[in-house]
């Protein structure tokens, strides 16, 4: 059993995971994905698209928050490799009982842990420290920018505590633009 735990969060579908580490002397060795229990402990049928990763030179760093619509709505099995991160869901399936519910996770390569976004949620994560280098195992849909959406990350609605003072965030001006969750056409929700 290469898993620690799954710990369900207050948006339905969103896992907190924390993978076993074997460690000795040497070092460390942990396996990040076994899809068999996955699969098992979240009722789901990976599909893996693709796997991908982002850099973040300095702390601050802001990306998100991102999802895409239609057939080409992604999960996500986030982790960082090095450095933390604050990672962030925001909850936009309609008829989900957690709908507009946010999930926010301090993710660090030291406790190897990770998140698992559904399809039909937001995601984003802000960079803690310097250097850090985060990893995506990508579901279902292949990225496509006709489908792709945006939220506002500083959305007052959804109180998102981003821990860096707003003054010390690097975001772009494409992600500070995308529309609080109550100016967004239905048809850009799930």
């Amino acid at each position: 059993m290469p898993y620690e735990s799954f710990q369900k969060t207050n948006i339905d579908g969103v896992f907190l995971i924390q993978p076993k580490v074997f460690g000795d002397e040497r070092g460390w060795y942990c396996p990040e994905l076994e899809t068999a229990e996955f699969e098992q402990n979240t009722g789901l049928c990976l599909n893996i698209r693709q796997i991908a990763s982002s850099y973040n030179l300095e702390k601050g760093v802001l990306r998100g928050m991102h999802y895409q619509i239609g057939s080409n709505s992604q999960g996500k099995l986030v982790q960082v490799v090095s450095g933390a991160v604050l990672d962030v869901a925001v909850d936009l399936r309609r008829k989900s009982p957690t709908f507009k519910k946010v999930v926010t996770a301090k993710l660090t390569s030291k406790e190897h842990n990770q998140l698992w976004v559904p399809p039909g949620c937001a995601h984003g994560y802000i960079a803690l420290e310097g250097n850090t280098r985060f990893n995506y195992i990508v579901t279902d849909g292949s990225y496509d920018q006709v489908n792709e959406r945006g939220l506002n990350p500083f959305d007052p609605d959804l109180s998102i505590d981003w821990i860096v003072p707003r003054g010390e965030i690097q975001i772009k001006d494409r992600d500070l633009n995308w529309p609080n969750l109550s100016n967004i056409k239905e048809e850009n929700l799930f």
